[in-house]
């Protein structure tokens, strides 16, 4: 039997922080625009916002995968003679589901009587229930910490849906929810065949061929629905369109947009990584709602809004809970056990006892008191690192 050594890197936890950090100032500045903190009391329709936010995410995504050269990892096919790009159909798939969930987020901010943190509920709440269904279908096993992780994450939301007042659901909120559980719906399961594997190429070719889809149907759909529909929202749409750099809010437009391809990288490199999505779901719905909270708090403190309620703040404390448990902190047993049992078999020597007198023999230096005393930390470095073949955590 061919053993395989576990790999288990940091990598995530800066994923997660990229991540938090961006939608900090997405959710914040969409909300704080949609709802006329910034516009003297007008509020913006989410609608008419959504022309300059997709087209900044579409420029802003496709501009850093030039930049960091990843277009070599796409799939190409032969068509008259040139080799193009081609996304298989699970990528096809995703791309449009990925579109989809772009395009609901941004609108879930701009609902009237939905704060930040109850969309956030709204959205996460399914996605975290869809994590180990997905697992379950595609046998992938899911380790003790990222059930306990997935629980707390879960408290935590039903906490803060019990502390959110005043909330009011219309048609168009449920429907826009809908859209957005049907894209992770159709995302996750085809990343998670594909993708989570743990291989660098395996990653980035499906990010690539991914966007490829996504930011094209990002733009295009909006822009045909301007163009062909009818109604208030239709016309909402158009007037985006047209007013693209003259409308007040154009420039919050595409900063909203721009901030929404930072954290859709960051999200979307969290969700390929090899770990379940159990452990990942977790890692983003957390990361969110904690930016929820700080983007509420800064909303408060520059534009007046209501403070977040105590009953939020004990929502935070679990979902820190939640972090702490999925953090490498979950495999402390796991160190003890290794250290105490490398100090019982004495293959462990924790403190050196090193003579002043280099030139003395050995058995004269074991005979002498030690006068300096130094710290093997490299003795438990190699006991940490050291794994059973083929064991896992």
């Amino acid at each position: 039997m061919t053993s395989t050594k576990r790999q288990h890197t940091l990598s995530i936890w800066a994923l997660t922080l990229g991540y938090f950090l961006f939608y900090i100032p997405y959710s914040g500045l969409t909300k704080a625009v949609t709802s006329g903190m910034l516009s003297g009391g007008q509020p913006v329709s989410g609608f008419a916002l959504l022309p300059s936010t997709v087209i900044s995410t579409a420029a802003v995504m496709l501009s850093f995968i030039t930049v960091m050269g990843w277009w070599k990892y796409a799939g190409k096919r032969n068509a008259f003679g040139y080799s193009i790009i081609a996304p298989g159909h699970q990528t096809l798939i995703s791309g449009l589901g990925f579109a989809a969930i772009i395009l609901a987020t941004t609108l879930a901010y701009s609902f009237s009587g939905v704060s930040i943190l109850f969309a956030l509920i709204l959205m996460r709440s399914g996605v975290l229930i869809m994590s180990p269904l997905i697992d379950r279908l595609f046998q992938r096993r899911v380790r003790w910490f990222s059930w306990a992780g997935l629980s707390l994450s879960l408290a935590a939301v039903i906490i803060a849906f019990a502390g959110v007042n005043r909330h009011q659901l219309s048609l168009a909120a449920l429907l826009n929810l809908a859209v957005y559980l049907a894209g992770y719906a159709v995302r996750l399961p085809c990343m998670t065949q594909l993708a989570k594997t743990g291989q660098k190429e395996a990653g980035l070719a499906y990010f690539v061929e991914e966007q490829i889809v996504a930011m094209p149907a990002l733009v295009l759909t909006p822009a045909l629905f301007a163009l062909l529909g009818r109604g208030a929202i239709a016309q909402e749409i158009r007037f985006g369109f047209s007013h693209l750099w003259s409308a007040p809010f154009a420039l919050s437009g595409l900063a909203i947009g721009f901030f929404y391809a930072g954290l859709g990288i960051f999200c979307t490199f969290i969700y390929l990584d090899r770990r379940e999505n159990t452990f990942c779901i977790p890692m983003f719905a957390c990361s969110s709602i904690l930016s929820g909270i700080v983007a509420t708090y800064v909303l408060t403190w520059w534009l007046h809004a209501p403070y977040p309620s105590g009953v939020q703040m004990s929502s935070a404390c679990l979902i820190m809970a939640a972090l702490f448990v999925l953090s490498p902190l979950h495999h402390l047993p796991m160190y003890v056990r290794q250290l105490r049992g490398a100090v019982s078999e004495r293959r462990l020597v924790l403190v050196d006892f090193v003579k002043t007198e280099p030139e003395l023999s050995a058995s004269a230096r074991q005979q002498q008191a030690p006068s300096v005393i130094t710290v093997n930390f490299q003795a438990v470095r190699e006991v940490l690192q050291k794994r059973q073949a083929g064991g896992r955590s």
